[in-house]
């Protein structure tokens, strides 16, 4: 099974036609950051014809510097429940940060599930105005120094320590990470509290519920193994990851991508 990084990286739907058109990079950040910010990324395109990339969305808040209507801005993404989808046309970049699950809590101050589905600038959440630092972002060479531009920016706005992010935190990527975890009510067990209690937490804080959570990640295992060079055993793999039969994950993936496992396999 895919690892971590494994998985985010799986989630970028049909790569090989997306690395001809796109570059994308990440870097970790400084250890001062590692509890709140899991990546920073990149993504830089020469488009001459439009392309539509299709991502596939994990439990993560982004904020990204990025060109919206002709002026640099930072744009707060929440979770987004269903397929996430950019069109890009021209040339252009993005230098972003990926935090850890929950811990955007700490900037926003409010119910993170509040932003499910939204990309918002960042002044109209944060009430600071987010275009200089855009700007500087963006008018970096180097991606990977805009990326410590935006790092400099984040350690700027002095987060509020909140035990309970490391907490969660450490719970979604327990679920990430395992694939025995297969249900909501799992993880609610593991922190000791009731389901409810956990659903409340994960709104206020993850962005979006546990059920969802764990299943997001058994389908990126299954994107992952889609992405393989190796013929997969489909029935085999929807046992090892909890469903019901291969049906039952033939339709759950078919659902999100539009095309089920194996057919785009073929594909990607």
């Amino acid at each position: 099974m895919p690892s971590r990084s494994g998985r985010a990286q799986a989630a970028v739907l049909r790569p090989s036609a997306a690395e001809q058109r796109i570059e994308l990079g990440r870097v970790e950040p400084d250890p001062d950051l590692s509890h709140l910010v899991d990546y920073f990324w990149w993504v830089r395109w020469d488009a001459p014809e439009p392309h539509e990339q299709e991502v596939v969305p994990r439990p993560v808040v982004h904020v990204s510097a990025e060109v919206v209507a002709g002026e640099p801005r930072l744009l707060v993404t929440g979770i987004q429940p269903r397929m996430f989808r950019r069109r890009l046309e021209g040339a252009g970049q993005t230098v972003a940060a990926g935090f850890r699950p929950a811990a955007f809590h700490p900037f926003l101050r409010a119910d993170v599930g509040d932003l499910e589905g939204r990309e918002v600038p960042v002044a109209d959440l944060l009430g600071v105005d987010d275009r200089p630092v855009a700007d500087e972002v963006l008018a970096c060479e180097r991606p990977g120094d805009g990326a410590a531009v935006l790092a400099r920016w984040l350690r700027g706005l002095d987060p509020e320590t909140d035990p309970l992010v490391e907490e969660l935190a450490t719970l979604v990527e327990r679920a990430e990470e395992d694939t025995g975890l297969v249900r909501a009510e799992q993880l609610a067990e593991i922190a000791g509290v009731s389901l409810r209690t956990l659903q409340r937490r994960f709104h206020a804080y993850v962005g979006i519920g546990p059920k969802w959570v764990v299943q997001r990640f058994r389908l990126l295992d299954v994107t992952s193994a889609a992405h393989g060079e190796d013929d997969v055993d489909w029935a085999g793999l929807a046992l090892r990851l909890g469903y019901t039969d291969q049906s039952h994950l033939i339709r759950a993936f078919t659902q999100l991508v539009g095309h089920p496992p194996a057919a785009y396999a073929k594909e990607a």
